[in-house]
């Protein structure tokens, strides 16, 4: 995907946008600013967080972003309740609203886990080779990659700051003094 707008995930937020608006320019939800802003807000948060996240061209801001994406959904979801409570939302208009938000923190969440593998954590935006810097960390601690992508530690290494005494304790590397 070259843009956010190619998204399905980003364009089920857009749509989740123009829904929570026909609801709340009605009678009596608009005359309830508190509940009325907030909700707007959350929702315009959903697909805001994934083109941020998507244009700032690293994994850890894009997990981040997505991250708050999932939390604005969560928090439509919540605010449906309460909308449906005060008799703003009828009950089917609201559980088919907060069905949608679930739907897109499901799509937020496969695509987090897929950018969360070691493949991923430290590689280029799109992920298209594994990170070499990780491979060699990875060979020196006595891992090796399994079919999953996942890594699997396949022999002992020493310690990594020095050796340990036969009794498990950390040899400290101080020498003693002559006399």
């Amino acid at each position: 995907m070259k843009t956010f707008e190619d998204l399905p995930v980003w364009q089920d937020g857009r749509e989740l946008v123009k829904r929570i608006y026909f609801h709340t320019r009605k009678r009596p939800f608009r005359e309830d600013r508190g509940l009325c802003d907030q909700i707007q807000r959350a929702a315009v948060s959903v697909p805001s967080n994934i083109a941020e996240g998507h244009e700032r061209g690293t994994t850890p801001d894009l997990i981040q972003y997505l991250f708050h994406a999932k939390g604005s959904a969560g928090e439509v979801r919540s605010q449906l309740y309460n909308a449906q409570d005060l008799g703003y939302v009828p009950p089917n208009a609201a559980e088919e609203l907060r069905e949608f938000c679930r739907n897109i923190s499901r799509q937020l969440s496969a695509w987090i886990q897929s950018m969360q593998t070691v493949r991923f954590k430290r590689g280029p935006k799109y992920h298209k080779e594994p990170d070499a810097t990780w491979e060699d960390f990875a060979a020196q601690a006595g891992m090796e990659r399994q079919s999953d992508g996942r890594y699997k530690k396949v022999r002992e290494t020493r310690a990594r700051y020095g050796t340990r005494n036969s009794d498990g304790t950390r040899k400290t590397g101080k020498r003693k003094k002559k006399k």
